[in-house]
């Protein structure tokens, strides 16, 4: 028992022991308790009383001049409203501090409750979002913000990447939006302005495009001419002179696959995916035709293609893309993988969707290099690339390929024991179709 219980205790002794002993004296022991318990009653309920007048009154002035365990309560009241108070002032001065810093960002700063709607917002939301300081605050954002793109984002809870899109001021200035959870259903929103990095990328596109395309020409007549050459009598008749014909054609057929897969990236980045392509695709008609080539292209190493696919698993995609995707997977797992060495494919689904699996047994990637690895011209061996024939451009072609189709690409391998590449479609892609029927879109 605490030691501040002590006085309290003598009061009560004091107050009752007199009070029986004259109840003894006079014979009315009961009555006198009683009498004397009504009092100590009455004066706790009087210290309650002011205690409650002094909380009502905010606590401004000095606690009540108490007695007993009433002083202590209130000096623990006071004590613990001055902590408050503090805490108050220096959360208020780090609130201020926290504005003001929010305030002279370039980007906007939105705070969402939530339903959604504005809390707070910073000067910067005022010309890339066209928010309203006073009228705005308490209406949703996505009232005010309408497009597809960042309401679907803000909707689905989903917040690792950001999202781009007009704003609604002008279709020509382009924002990107992130969002970061916090507190009770509270979101920070922060959108930044990349309408120069937009276009800065717009014009390498472009420029690839046209570098690509203009390309075609030179690189037809150079191949043309070769193909001439290599069967000149003079030509053919000396050794030398044949193996440098073969090499140049070697190097324009090497060229020529650089500048198709350039064009591709080109256009898989510039263009959406129109709706009369996307229709339901075998994808066990499509494994199985990548087998055969795989097969003609592993006959020099002869490696061994085996492949396990559910044919009534159907995609709903693009089939010339998701052809190219996964030749680009299967000729990589080839390329990479040594004399004998198997290689294989599986098309499959589980509660998480649909997956196509390439595996091989080849050289295996370092750790440092996985999260680049779908870079263009990223290679991890330089020299093995080039002297297979390799343009760098064939994974980071499955990754565009993958983003048209709402999917990702999965890398897992260990240096030494080989790789898998799995790309991993959404359920809403699926379809279930008799083993029997036949590709729509082969």
């Amino acid at each position: 028992m605490s030691n501040r219980w002590i006085p309290e205790l003598w009061r009560l002794a004091l107050t009752l022991v007199p009070a029986w002993l004259i109840g003894e004296l006079l014979g009315q022991p009961g009555w006198l308790v009683a009498a004397a318990l009504a009092g100590l009653l009455a004066w706790h309920a009087w210290q309650l009383y002011r205690l409650d007048r002094w909380l009502l009154e905010g606590g401004a002035r000095e606690p009540p001049d108490a007695a007993g365990m009433w002083r202590h309560v209130a000096d623990a009241i006071a004590r613990s409203r001055k902590v408050n108070r503090q805490r108050k002032r220096a959360l208020a001065t780090l609130l201020g501090r926290f504005r003001e810093s929010a305030a002279a960002l370039p980007d906007a700063v939105v705070i969402i409750g939530v339903d959604g709607e504005i809390e707070w917002f910073n000067d910067a939301a005022t010309p890339l979002l066209a928010l309203r300081p006073r009228q705005d605050v308490g209406r949703r954002l996505t009232d005010l913000v309408r497009h597809p793109a960042f309401t679907a984002y803000l909707a689905a809870g989903e917040y690792s990447e950001p999202v781009e899109f007009p704003s609604p001021i002008s279709e020509h200035l382009r924002l990107s939006a992130r969002v970061v959870p916090y507190g009770r259903g509270q979101r920070l929103v922060t959108v930044r302005d990349v309408t120069r990095l937009h276009r800065l990328e717009a014009m390498r596109r472009d420029f690839v495009a046209n570098v690509s395309h203009e390309l075609r020409t030179p690189l037809t007549v150079i191949t043309g001419y070769l193909e001439t050459l290599g069967e000149d009598e003079y030509v053919r008749s000396s050794k030398l002179t044949a193996r440098t014909v073969q090499q140049m054609e070697e190097q324009a057929e090497r060229m020529r696959r650089l500048v198709e897969d350039l064009l591709m990236l080109s256009r898989l980045e510039t263009t959406a995916a129109a709706a009369d392509e996307v229709r339901a695709v075998s994808v066990a008609s499509l494994v199985a035709d990548i087998e055969n080539e795989a097969r003609v292209l592993s006959r020099a190493q002869g490696n061994a293609i085996r492949s396990e696919c559910d044919a009534s698993l159907w995609l709903k995609g693009n089939a010339k893309e998701l052809y190219s995707a996964f030749l680009n997977l299967v000729s990589n797992a080839i390329r990479y993988s040594p004399a004998g060495g198997d290689v294989f494919l599986r098309w499959y689904d589980d509660d998480e969707g649909a997956h196509f699996a390439v595996q091989d047994q080849g050289i295996g990637i370092e750790p440092q290099h996985i999260p680049r690895i779908t870079e263009r011209f990223y290679r991890v061996d330089k020299d093995r690339s080039r002297a297979s024939g390799g343009t760098g451009l064939g994974l980071a072609i499955v990754k565009h390929v993958l983003q048209r189709h709402g999917a990702r690409l999965r890398i897992e391998s260990n240096p030494g024991q080989g790789s898998t590449f799995t790309c991993d479609f959404p359920r809403s892609r699926i379809e279930r179709r008799p083993s029997t029927t036949k590709a729509l879109n082969a």
